[in-house]
C-alpha cells in the first residue's frame, strides 16, 4: 500500500519506521542532532513547501530516508488505517 505524504509524494507504507511530530520531538537535542546528521547525509527530503508539521522515517533499499511533511501525524495515521 502506498501512502500520500504530500501533494505529489507517495511512499510504501511497509517502509515506514516511525512518524513524528516536529513541534514535540525537536525540543529534544538528540532529535535535532539526528535530523541534522541525516540532512548532511542527504537523507532528508521535504515533500511540501507549506509549514512542516511532521517527519517520517523510512528504510528504502536498506538506506534511511526522512521525509518532512506538512501533514499532521494524526492525518498520516488516519491514512495508514484505510
Amino acid at each position: 500500500m502506498y501512502l500520500q505524504i504530500g501533494k505529489e509524494s507517495f511512499i510504501k507504507a511497509e517502509n515506514i519506521l516511525g512518524v513524528f511530530d516536529l513541534d514535540n520531538t525537536t525540543v529534544n537535542k538528540a532529535t535535532r542532532e539526528y535530523l541534522n546528521f541525516a540532512q548532511k547525509e542527504n537523507a532528508v527530503e521535504t515533500v511540501s513547501f507549506d509549514l512542516p508539521k511532521s517527519f517520517i522515517v523510512c528504510v528504502e533499499k536498506e538506506k534511511r530516508k526522512i521525509y518532512i511533511s506538512s501533514l499532521n501525524t494524526s492525518t498520516i495515521y488516519k491514512r495508514l488505517e484505510k
